[in-house]
């Protein structure tokens, strides 16, 4: 199916839109998140900086993140292949991660990919790219982000002991414009 066209002025509202989002959402589950634990600090270290280890998670019993109040107007739109936020795995909110599912330490290195591609971008970028990645290449598996996320993950899964630095690799994106 293909995705609409939005013009400059839709795709600027619903960047921030979905910055917005974002913001609420962290304020939602921010104060039920806790830090990492030492055992997940330990695996990340080497990869990510002491900052970024200060993330906060929350893995949710019982509940789901909602989809944002938009998506009936993306509908409306034409939009049929919206992610759900509640299949998610996890979503990574600046620098919470609320997770659907217990998870392993591939799961968590990527969700702190975002959290760096987000201190690096910050927010409002970060929305942006993640919607532009979205409508360029129409599905949430095509979002560069995401597939940045993924490539380092997989690096990382191929061996953990094999220290490397997510913050140089998301400046390199950043500085090549290939998000």
């Amino acid at each position: 199916m293909e995705t609409p066209q939005l013009g400059p002025q839709q795709i600027a509202w619903l960047s921030n839109a979905v910055a917005q989002y974002i913001l609420e959402q962290r304020v939602r589950y921010a104060p039920r998140a806790a830090p990492l634990n030492q055992a997940q600090q330990a695996a990340m270290t080497g990869f990510f900086r002491e900052e970024i280890l200060g993330t906060r998670i929350l893995t949710l019993e019982g509940e789901r993140v909602q989809n944002p109040d938009f998506y009936p107007a993306l509908e409306a739109l034409g939009f049929r292949n919206l992610p759900d936020q509640s299949t998610m795995a996890a979503i990574t909110l600046v620098d919470v991660v609320v997770l659907h599912v217990w998870f392993d330490y591939g799961l968590l290195f990527h969700e702190l990919v975002h959290v760096e591609q987000y201190r690096q971008l910050g927010v409002e970028r970060f929305s942006e790219l993640y919607d532009t990645g979205f409508l360029t290449g129409g599905c949430y598996e095509r979002i560069p982000l995401e597939m940045h996320a993924y490539a380092l993950g997989d690096q990382y899964e191929a061996n953990p002991h094999q220290f490397f630095s997510v913050e140089d690799a998301v400046r390199d994106y950043i500085r090549r414009r290939a998000y």
